[in-house]
């Protein structure tokens, strides 16, 4: 096909030639025309091999039938026809198939997830004032604020909340800017109004800053790890849910010492004091209720936080339940059984030690 165009080319040129020739045309004949076109046509068959194709019926079936072969040859199973097309390039050859465009980007896509996978990066932690409502009282009047704390990336079945007014964010405001007050220079916090608190573009407007609020303080190491801000979470639901589960509410207060785990979680500090009293709480709950698995899988969440410490005022509690809610539910207990031990051979009296829930009833929150 490309042969007959380029003939159809030179008799054109060859033609055009003919008609701009002058009279004399003397010099024609010194130097051919079909000469110089047969030196340009094998310049230009040689910059257009493998580069472009011509399509037509007649070459089409050529080059079915050397592709053929050539997968005959080297037994290699019958390719798509974009593979085949492919081929025609001379790039990729007839027996290697030329990836599409949208397998590799998959394949690199599965790969970046891997890797995304495998990275240590920390997951940031978002604020989210979901709603926000008017409370009366006999003696006052505010707006209470419910707050979502959301890790990106993930779906949350049971999200951690904190419901929250005003004055329970400017005391927070206040006592940070006490310890931290260079990093709380940068830090804005909505003013106090005398009026209009209640229109709904004041909460709207409110609800936005609380979240830039509680975002930029988590954005700093120093305030992210302080108790101040930290115990601004959970503190108040760690005081609720033992004051329920003193009360014999362990339903209510299940609840509510579920929701302060959740808050720790986010915050990453699972392995503090309060985590183990949370863990205390949720297990003496679950017991209360005939829950006794998951009675026991707290225990042994709390133990194994408590394997690497010699002594610790809960240690011995947690031991004991652990062994009683193991013998209820056939599970092994011989390892705490033997950590047991190891106290009464170093000497703590076990005896006058008191239960987990008592523990838990007197454990100071302040």
């Amino acid at each position: 096909m490309a042969a007959r165009i380029l003939h159809r080319l030179r008799h054109a040129l060859a033609g055009e030639g003919g008609r701009d020739e002058p009279a004399g045309g003397g010099d024609a004949e010194d130097c051919p025309e079909s000469s110089e076109l047969e030196d340009d046509t094998e310049g230009l068959s040689t910059r257009l091999s493998g580069t472009l194709s011509f399509t037509s019926h007649e070459d089409d079936e050529e080059e079915e039938e050397e592709e053929d072969g050539a997968s005959e040859e080297l037994e290699e199973p019958p390719q798509a026809p974009g593979a085949a097309a492919g081929a025609e390039d001379g790039e990729w050859g007839p027996a290697v198939e030329r990836p599409s465009g949208s397998s590799l980007l998959t394949r690199q896509l599965q790969e970046l997830w891997r890797r995304s996978r495998g990275s240590l990066a920390p997951q940031r932690l978002l604020f989210e004032v979901t709603s926000a409502s008017v409370v009366s009282e006999r003696s006052s009047k505010y707006v209470l604020y419910t707050i979502y704390l959301i890790r990106s990336g993930q779906f949350d079945k049971a999200p951690a909340t904190i419901a929250r007014r005003y004055s329970d964010f400017e005391r927070l405001n206040r006592r940070l800017r006490c310890r931290f007050g260079c990093d709380m220079a940068g830090v804005a916090f909505p003013r106090k109004r005398l009026r209009r608190n209640f229109t709904a573009e004041t909460i709207a407007k409110r609800s936005r800053a609380f979240e830039q609020f509680l975002s930029h303080l988590h954005s700093i190491d120093e305030i992210r790890r302080s108790p101040e801000f930290l115990e601004f979470f959970f503190l108040p639901d760690l005081r609720t849910a033992q004051r329920l589960t003193c009360t014999g509410m362990y339903r209510e207060a299940l609840a509510t010492w579920a929701n302060a785990y959740r808050l720790q979680d986010r915050l990453g500090v699972c392995s503090s004091g309060r985590f183990l009293v949370t863990l205390a709480g949720l297990a003496v709950c679950h017991q209360e209720l005939d829950q006794l698995g998951e009675a026991h899988g707290c225990c042994e969440q709390a133990l194994q936080l408590l394997e690497a410490q010699g002594s610790h005022p809960l240690l011995g509690p947690f031991l004991q339940a652990h062994i009683h809610l193991a013998w209820k539910v056939g599970k092994d207990k011989r390892h705490s059984e033997a950590r047991l031990q190891d106290l009464r051979e170093a000497g703590l009296p076990l005896q006058q030690q008191p239960s987990l829930k008592e523990c838990l009833i007197k454990e100071p929150l302040e």
